[in-house]
């Protein structure tokens, strides 16, 4: 797997510009002066344009920062030989910072974490033995992953330019896409029928080795599909939404009030037609509107295939090479707010697909998803507490 870590140090050079991008389009307001005018020539305040924030979107990324926490130390704590771990040992783990975050979590949720030893013995940190009946169901919940990731994974190497991705942007996104940590090893060579390891200018890449019509379907065209009033809906409404056959699902944000001038215009997009994003891209004018409009699509999907339907803004920007991105990506995503929703809260700005989230709970959940939510319901994380309007606020005795 020579290249993996070239590759992710090139990622890492977007961090200054998505850093940049974030204070841009995060600011409370943006200031836009008229075409043709000044402060001095036109004597009055400039118009001003919101990029109006969705605070149930928002706690979707507010909330995950103890769970993530609280998952991370599990995987760890399994991946040790003997399932525990030395606590002076953590710190080789997580480093000197972090480790002192983690000591924080072991002693707020005794129902999942403890810590054995004292007396001239050193301290080892395990799962109580509630943890561990959980944990138990979790090669059951992989096995039902798998077929979905495999699936999934194919469905990625379909939508992207040469039916190849590189190993090290796969790695980048393998906890959103579902896929175990030793994927490479276990998962891939098993189906030879479907995936090759390649090398190519150096790098190592997944290549894709049977193309399936089958799968060359969008999660926006399943959903149209299964609408029952597809093809009986055709006027559009205020709220911007009609089941025609290139339409997508939009959630306006709440504060935000169209003209009738941004409804035409927004319902003339709605009925443009364009290409599959599993056509391939080059077939295609970047410039002209039914390929601008394929680009969202791509993004549609790109998230539509993670399991909890969000990635980082660094992680999407990733893969521009791939999926033919825009240029102007976050732009992109700020246009079609009603479509994707970006979030400053969290270590990085996140990417969300509107449509997969009532309020702030994931409607379709896989069966990972499921399985992190039953292990955290020993922290007293729950749907209901997902649904307060006040933060989560959780202590357990």
């Amino acid at each position: 797997m020579a290249g993996i870590h070239h590759s992710l140090s090139a990622s890492s050079k977007t961090g200054l510009r998505d850093d940049l991008c974030r204070f841009l389009i995060f600011s409370h307001f943006l200031w836009i002066l008229p075409k043709g005018k000044s402060f001095k020539s036109s004597g009055r305040r400039p118009k001003k344009k919101i990029y109006y924030r969705e605070h149930d979107l928002d706690r979707v990324m507010e909330l995950q920062k103890k769970p993530s926490l609280i998952l991370q130390l599990k995987n760890i704590i399994l991946n040790q030989k003997n399932r525990c771990i030395l606590l002076r040992d953590l710190e080789k783990e997580v480093g000197i910072v972090e480790k002192w975050n983690f000591m924080s979590i072991i002693e707020r949720y005794p129902l999942i974490f403890k810590v054995t030893g004292g007396s001239r013995r050193p301290y080892v940190l395990q799962l109580t033995d509630k943890a561990l009946s959980i944990v138990e169901q979790q090669k059951d919940v992989m096995e039902m992953m798998e077929p979905i990731v495999v699936t999934n994974l194919r469905k990625l190497l379909m939508m992207s330019m040469d039916c190849r991705i590189p190993l090290a942007k796969l790695v980048l996104i393998q906890p959103e896409l579902g896929l175990p940590k030793n994927f490479m090893e276990d998962l891939i060579p098993r189906y030879p029928d479907f995936f090759s390891v390649q090398e190519f200018k150096g790098h190592d890449y997944l290549q894709l080795e049977s193309w399936d019509s089958s799968l060359a379907v969008t999660h926006r065209e399943s959903n149209l599909f299964m609408d029952p009033m597809n093809g009986k809906r055709l006027h559009f409404t205020k709220d911007g939404n009609c089941s025609c056959p290139f339409s997508f699902r939009v959630k306006f944000p709440a504060g935000f009030r169209p003209n009738m001038r941004y409804l035409e215009e927004f319902h003339k997009w709605q009925k443009l037609a364009f290409p599959s994003p599993y056509l391939n891209a080059r077939q295609f004018n970047p410039a002209s509107p039914a390929a601008r409009k394929r680009a969202v699509a791509v993004l549609h999907e790109l998230l539509s295939l993670t399991v909890e339907k969000r990635l980082t803004s660094a992680q999407l920007d990733a893969f521009h090479a791939e999926y033919q991105l825009p240029c102007r990506l976050l732009l992109c995503l700020v246009r079609n707010h009603g479509i994707f929703y970006l979030t400053n809260k969290g270590i990085r700005s996140t990417v969300l697909l509107k449509e997969a989230y009532d309020g702030s709970c994931l409607i379709e959940k896989s069966p990972l998803v499921r399985f992190n939510d039953k292990f955290l319901s020993l922290a007293g994380r729950s749907e209901h507490s997902l649904n307060k309007k006040m933060p989560l606020t959780v202590e357990v005795v």
